[in-house]
């Protein structure tokens, strides 16, 4: 890498990392059963990255692998059920004597992007995923719907979090998808 790209990406490495230290601490659960949270998680809400602004029938995957790290897929369209497939696969990586509750999630290497597991219900049914920086989240569920109160109430949690929740917005989930049952089949 040439001396001045070199001296901007490691810049930048601190300033990220400097940026988290001025928020106080995310709790996150006490411990996770990495067998139980595995599988599909609909995204009900979200404080989004700038990817998935617009992200319509987003749904995160996770599969244990042989090594211990998460596999995860992240599919969702833009904008409408219509609009094509987006995918991203970032590995998951579980923060040693963090009870399984904080990962890192590698998009690019060598940078793990800090992933809390801030709230879990006792029946691994609803969850929500928060970072210290407060710049993002995700409200999760095993079904693509759930009901007001409850999403009322993880709204509530995820302000207690530290979230300002004019800044969350509700993820569409429309299913079945529009479109031919293949297409939709390869969504779910």
């Amino acid at each position: 890498m040439p001396g001045r790209a070199c001296t901007v990406f490691f810049a930048s490495l601190m300033l990220l990392a400097t940026g988290c230290r001025s928020h106080a601490p995310l709790a996150s659960v006490e411990r996770v059963d990495l067998q139980r949270f595995m599988g599909d998680w609909y995204v009900i809400a979200h404080v989004p990255s700038r990817p998935e602004r617009d992200a319509v029938n987003a749904v995160e995957s996770y599969r244990l692998a042989a090594d211990g790290t998460i596999e995860t897929t992240f599919r969702y369209r833009e904008g409408s059920t219509d609009a094509p497939l987006k995918t991203m696969r970032p590995r998951g990586f579980v923060r040693p004597n963090s009870g399984n509750a904080v990962w890192g999630m590698q998009f690019v290497w060598p940078i793990r992007a800090e992933y809390v597991i801030a709230y879990l219900d006792p029946a691994y049914e609803e969850t929500i995923v928060a970072r210290t920086a407060r710049d993002y989240a995700w409200i999760m569920a095993r079904t693509p719907v759930i009901p007001e109160a409850e999403y009322a109430r993880l709204v509530a949690r995820l302000e207690q979090l530290g979230y300002a929740t004019s800044r969350v917005r509700r993820v569409p989930q429309v299913w079945p998808e529009a479109g031919d049952d293949a297409r939709a089949s390869a969504a779910r």
